[in-house]
């Protein structure tokens, strides 16, 4: 990908917790005459998004709906219990489900991992997003089982989590729409997956054709020089 010309830039969507940072910098550095334009969207929003075309690619979090995308798994994060600094199961490192039996546990709307009934007790109504979720947590009313990421972008100093496991966990994928795989898309592909500059993998400029050595003239014989 190379050129002189700016053009428009490739509309790229990522999903609260993910992280693009290092991809964004890679792409600035390996195309900086396309410019890579980024938008946030709600988890439940960005394979939409991909299919009407307001975004080319989306970093977002399945399970979801990708009827009409493509998916490539970047990596699976870890599920963690949020809770009060104070709590009791602050104790141990690691949590199952069952050490939740008895608490109540809150179901955002937004809810990435995708299980209908998370361990514990239910709350008396859904929170509308991990946002509002965390606030009650902070209040003393629930606790919150959330992807790592999730729990770091919404940090409290008055709360923190520990690993859950045994549980769903969610997993970051790069998508876009099938049949419109660009060029632009195959360059994220080979950045995403840490490919370098000099891989031969993802599509390929047409080979250049040699170009003819010039013909050479024939040397003139040289002239016979007469004996006198």
């Amino acid at each position: 990908m190379t050129g002189s010309d700016v053009g428009a830039p490739f509309r790229l969507a990522y999903v609260p917790g993910v992280t693009p940072t290092k991809w964004v910098r890679m792409w600035a550095q390996r195309s900086p005459e396309l410019p890579l334009e980024l938008s946030q969207l709600a988890a439940a929003d960005a394979p939409q998004a991909v299919r009407d075309r307001r975004v080319d690619a989306a970093l977002l979090r399945v399970p979801a709906d990708r009827s009409g995308l493509h998916a490539i798994p970047l990596y699976t994060e870890t599920t963690v219990v949020v809770i009060p600094k104070d709590h009791l199961l602050t104790a141990t490192d690691e949590l199952t489900p069952a050490d939740l039996a008895d608490e109540i546990a809150l179901h955002p709307l937004d809810d990435t991992l995708g299980w209908d009934h998370p361990p514990g007790h239910p709350a008396l109504d859904r929170p509308a997003t991990t946002g509002d979720a965390i606030e009650l947590v902070a209040a003393g009313i629930g606790l919150l089982v959330v992807p790592q990421s999730l729990a770091r972008l919404h940090h409290r100093r008055d709360l923190t989590y520990r690993t859950l496991v045994d549980a769903p966990q969610s997993q970051v994928a790069l998508s876009w729409l099938e049949d419109e795989t660009t060029d632009a898309v195959e360059h994220l592909i080979g950045i995403v997956r840490g490919r370098t500059t000099n891989s031969t993998r993802g599509r390929q400029p047409a080979p250049v054709e040699p170009k003819p050595a010039p013909k050479r003239r024939p040397t003139p014989p040289r002239a016979k020089q007469r004996r006198r």
